[in-house]
């Protein structure tokens, strides 16, 4: 539930994890978060940010300042999803320290809580409690889970329920590992793309966003490869009855009722993708505090033909949150 937000542009794409969190969900694949001399490690690699930038709110005001950035909503990094199995008590302390957090921000920090990912009506459950606490906008998913994607499944069931209950939901990919990925960091400079870009095709081919018309889904990145492969989608839904079963509009057209961030590093890339998408569906996002943020989002943004005005507009109609 959002109430007054502070003014100026807005950040719908942000991370923040509490230090006594850092232990991670149940069985979460990469875990855990260690702080060693001030620098964040996840196992024993390190992720080149400082733990401060993390988890540490005055760093993150400071860093909203530098930036002009107004309001910052933040959500877990796609680490402390809890993909494992079950993990309600972490979720409910995320959601509770989150909670925390923006609720002596002045409006300047919103948030996305988590969602057990195990159980339906677990998740039925914590949805439920999340759309009554203020500064609280929705919650973050990953774009896949246990061979499936947003069009069925656990994924699925909470979109409906956040759909029912006035939450928006955030997509980030979870840079799975996969063996021709291990070097050059390409699980996320590819792999994160490639995501992304499944989800989007099943929310739009599984007929997902015109079951759900009230749904608020946003996607990070750009929306990955999605901007570059519509076309693609469209001729596969008009020449072939398996690709258009489930969905009664092109992907082309059904595309334009998503919201996308701006973190494609690619000006030719945001154009690309408000020229697909329309310019009503584009965001502001910045990926902070990893290594891949956009450190400039909204000069970024402005470089390439969207106003703050219009990108706080937008952000206001993902979150809910009345012009």
């Amino acid at each position: 539930m959002i109430g007054t937000l502070a003014d100026g542009p807005i950040d719908v794409h942000a991370h923040w994890l509490p230090p006594e969190l850092f232990d991670l969900p149940p069985g979460a694949p990469y875990g855990p978060l260690h702080d060693r001399d001030g620098e964040l490690h996840l196992g024993d690699v390190p992720l080149s940010i400082p733990a401060r930038a993390m988890s540490d709110v005055p760093a993150i005001l400071d860093d909203m300042a530098a930036a002009g950035i107004g309001v910052r909503v933040l959500s877990a990094p796609p680490f402390a999803f809890p993909v494992a199995g079950p993990a309600a008590p972490y979720v409910d302390a995320f959601n509770d320290a989150l909670a925390r957090v923006v609720s002596g921000s002045g409006g300047a920090l919103a948030g996305l809580g988590l969602v057990s990912l195990d159980a339906a009506g677990t998740a039925t459950e914590q949805l439920r409690r999340l759309a009554a606490v203020p500064g609280i906008a929705g919650v973050a998913v990953p774009p896949v889970l246990a061979g499936a994607s947003l069009d069925r499944g656990v994924l699925r069931h909470v979109l409906g329920v956040a759909a029912a209950e006035g939450l928006s939901v955030l997509v980030h990919p979870m840079q799975l590992p996969r063996p021709e990925w291990r070097d050059h960091y390409l699980a996320n400079l590819v792999g994160n793309p490639v995501e992304t870009a499944t989800a989007v095709a099943a929310l739009l081919l599984g007929g997902v966003v015109e079951q759900l018309p009230d749904l608020r889904i946003c996607f990070v990145h750009g929306g990955g490869c999605a901007p570059g492969l519509l076309g693609r989608w469209d001729h596969g839904w008009r020449t072939r009855a398996d690709v258009r079963r489930d969905s009664s509009r092109p992907p082309g057209e059904s595309v334009r009722s998503l919201w996308f961030d701006t973190v494609t590093h690619d000006p030719a890339l945001l154009g690309l993708l408000t020229a697909k998408a329309g310019k009503q569906a584009v965001v502001c996002g910045s990926d902070h505090p990893f290594d891949m943020a956009q450190r400039d989002p909204v000069g970024f943004a402005e470089a390439a033909g969207l106003d703050a005005a219009t990108l706080a507009a937008n952000a206001r109609a993902f979150l809910g949150v009345p012009a």
